[in-house]
């Protein structure tokens, strides 16, 4: 049972990252829209779908489709930090949410540089060249794996199930069913 347990677990746990991850990248959006005296249209955060923020009015492009990358790793980043500081009882798990972060915004920049995918065509459109893509993916991606490394082995998780209790698999599968709710409900 104790297999099960962990097994939940983690799968929601990564689930709860990838929608948060989302969350972040486009709060990212929204920041450097708003202080680039941008109007924010709408965000679309459903989790059947990839994020995006929309602006009606959008005086710096450029600055508006970076800061989401770069919030959406330095925010995460910063609260790691904050986990260590503070000795978080959970600091290994937002150690995992950071390097998850580092590792999808810059494998989403490297990765969509050349078709111009997403926010990279309006990155490409607005005079970022294309070493700068690369450059990122080449920063983020590997602190995002160093991240994960200093957790310790994968295998050595693998083998002890008991230590994913029950009470923390109910508490993770709840907070992401809510995650999932909420963004469905809200998500224009």
């Amino acid at each position: 049972m104790a297999r099960i347990y962990q097994l939940l677990f983690a799968l929601c746990w990564l689930l709860g990252c990838w929608l948060a991850m989302m969350g972040v990248h486009e709060s990212g959006h929204v920041l450097g829209g708003l202080l680039t005296g941008g109007e924010v249209a709408r965000v679309v955060l459903h989790p059947l779908a990839i994020s995006r923020t929309d602006l009606a009015v959008n005086p710096h492009p450029a600055i508006v489709v970076w800061a989401g990358p770069l919030i959406g790793v330095l925010l995460p980043l910063c609260l790691w930090i904050a986990a260590r500081l503070w000795k978080w009882p959970q600091a290994a798990l937002v150690q995992f949410f950071a390097g998850f972060c580092l590792i999808a915004n810059g494998a989403y920049i490297a990765g969509g540089a050349l078709e111009g995918i997403g926010d990279c065509g309006v990155m490409r459109q607005t005079g970022s060249p294309l070493w700068l893509l690369w450059s990122f993916g080449l920063v983020t991606i590997p602190a995002g794996f160093w991240l994960w490394h200093r957790l310790g082995s994968l295998r050595d998780w693998w083998q002890h199930p008991e230590r994913t209790t029950e009470q923390s698999t109910w508490i993770m599968l709840l907070a992401v069913m809510t995650m999932v709710v909420l963004m469905a409900c809200f998500s224009a």
